[in-house]
């Protein structure tokens, strides 16, 4: 088992009242049973024995003896009873960790979705309160539940994972830690039972668990840490103020100098949510902005609507502008967009197939866009769940 540890300044948001945001650990792993919780306790631990206060805010052990066996001796804060839909769900207790007031506090599974009737509806979002009075927290996710990575995970498993937590809660980490193992050890480690219970095992490696799906999870994993510390690396050495002043002023300038903003084409449609995620992580590795255009020639219906919505939340979990034009010529209001927004990259879908007559009296969308959009790039995002096998 390895590690790969960015380390970078401490996040800007809300802090406490001495001033101080706490400091950010996640422990990310490519699927479960890698060991991020078994890590994540036995550095608590190490915290303890160095003289620290430290508790557990939420533990989910899977019932894994290893794991439980690295709690023991941490102090740990009772969860709450929340009444939801005549059952009683358990879930960590954000007031009783703020009162009680650690110097550390542990708080396992980082996408999971809360009961209805507490402070946040996720627990990202707990957590961030517990940073902002500046308790320092450690927590653990898996890759497959990055919001960007929905569709790709998708495609990669055949599961689409319903929980999901935005980029920029990573982004905001001050250090990453990947728990890596090969796929190879983990399904060793889930026919031992070390990961789940017997009765699953079975289940469990003729489904996500393929060796095939923990391979690429893997490459995702590691692909995703490498970006989160090149982007980090730039800031943390202009930080040092190690080199010559010159170059630390042509870092800071060159954002401004060449920077790049993208206008991704988008339908009230179930499509368009895969095109809208491809896009952000363009933008990620860009630097950039991100717009997200629908040109419409009519008000919605109802199932427009609703996607409509799931657009504008998907936008407000990534952190990207939501616009939405009236016109009967797409063309000419993306033209007319881009130059106001200052686009230089163009992504959209992949267009419908078109009949002959069509394709000869009126140009595609895309060629369009070419000639009234000089300088800017075009990328169309295929949909790789039409792809067919060839014999």
């Amino acid at each position: 088992m390895s590690d790969l540890t960015p380390t970078v300044t401490p996040s800007a948001g809300s802090q406490g009242n001495d001033g101080r945001r706490g400091r950010y650990k996640i422990f990310l792993g490519m699927a479960a049973g890698v060991g991020k919780t078994y890590r994540m306790l036995q550095e608590g631990q190490a915290e303890a024995e160095a003289g620290r206060d430290v508790v557990i805010g939420y533990l989910e052990p899977h019932g894994r003896l290893e794991t439980i066996a690295q709690a023991d001796g941490l102090e740990i804060v009772p969860r709450r009873r929340v009444s939801y839909r005549d059952a009683i769900i358990e879930e960590m207790d954000l007031p009783g960790i703020l009162d009680r007031a650690p110097e550390l506090c542990l708080i396992d599974e980082l996408a999971h979705t809360n009961a209805p009737g507490v402070e946040h509806h996720k627990r990202y979002e707990d957590i961030d309160d517990v940073l902002a009075v500046g308790i320092d927290v450690y927590s653990t996710v898996n890759i497959q539940h990055l919001e960007s990575l929905n569709d790709q995970v998708a495609e990669l498993t055949g599961i689409r994972v319903r929980e999901t937590v935005p980029d920029a809660v990573l982004g905001s980490a001050d250090d990453v830690v990947l728990i890596d193992i090969t796929p190879e050890s983990l399904i060793e480690r889930l026919q031992a039972g070390k990961v789940y219970p017997g009765e699953r095992v079975q289940a469990a490696l003729q489904n996500f668990f393929k060796i095939e799906n923990l391979s690429a999870l893997r490459e995702v994993a590691l692909r995703q840490v490498a970006e989160e510390i090149e982007a980090k690396r730039i800031p943390a050495d202009s930080a040092t103020g190690a080199r010559p002043r010159e170059e630390r002023l042509l870092d800071s300038a060159a954002p401004q100098a060449i920077g790049e903003r993208l206008l991704a084409l988008v339908k009230p449609s179930p499509a368009s949510q895969r095109v809208v995620r491809r896009a952000w992580r363009s933008a990620q590795r860009l630097g950039a902005e991100l717009d997200l255009l629908w040109v419409s020639d009519h008000d919605p219906d109802e199932l427009e609507q609703e996607q409509l919505d799931a657009l504008r939340r998907l936008a407000s979990v990534l952190g990207a502008h939501l616009l939405i034009e009236h016109g009967d010529d797409v063309a000419l209001v993306v033209q007319r967009i881009a130059e106001e927004r200052g686009t230089t990259y163009v992504l959209m879908g992949a267009p419908k197939p078109r009949s002959a007559f069509r394709r000869l009296s009126q140009p595609a969308l895309p060629f369009r866009l070419l000639g009234l959009l000089p300088g800017v790039d075009l990328r169309i995002v295929a949909d790789r769940t039409q792809r067919r096998d060839v014999p």
